[in-house]
């Protein structure tokens, strides 16, 4: 199916599978490697995006779905070779001990920020809840995340 969509701020006109998940246009189409694939099944989140400013599993996505959507990735968080604030706050606070939840984690708090500048620690925590992590008992990353937060 011929589909238009536009990602980190790249307007895209392709013909794909309807079957093929956004994950997979994401990776294997486009070459967008940061974003990674745990469960498969929406349920660690490391494969979390922004669709629409919307938090979303990019293994749950269908391409048809993104048909005229916009759609951000951890490599959209990056601009001229600065850091986005959270990815230096990420780094500052030793929230990265693997790394293989880290694009997740971002994109879920980015989408967070970008609504709610100045959240409490209860509603960072619950931006985060659908992403796991095995490496940092998450206090770090929360604190990242307030760190991020408080930086104008």
């Amino acid at each position: 199916m011929q589909i238009e969509f536009k990602i980190n701020g790249k307007e895209h006109n392709m013909n794909v599978p309807s079957t093929m998940r956004l994950i997979d246009l994401l990776r294997e189409e486009l070459g967008l490697t940061g974003t990674k694939e745990g469960c498969g099944e929406g349920e660690c989140g490391s494969c979390t995006v922004l669709m629409n400013g919307k938090a979303v599993n990019s293994c749950l996505v269908f391409v048809p779905q993104i048909r005229g959507q916009e759609i951000l990735t951890i490599e959209a968080l990056e601009k001229d070779g600065q850091l986005d604030q959270l990815q230096e706050s990420f780094i500052k606070n030793s929230a990265i001990q693997c790394g293989y939840c880290t694009p997740g984690m971002l994109m879920s708090a980015k989408a967070l920020l970008m609504v709610n500048p100045h959240p409490t620690e209860d509603e960072i925590k619950t931006s985060i809840a659908g992403n796991l992590c095995r490496c940092t008992g998450y206090n770090k990353i929360v604190q990242a995340i307030q760190e991020a937060a408080t930086q104008d």
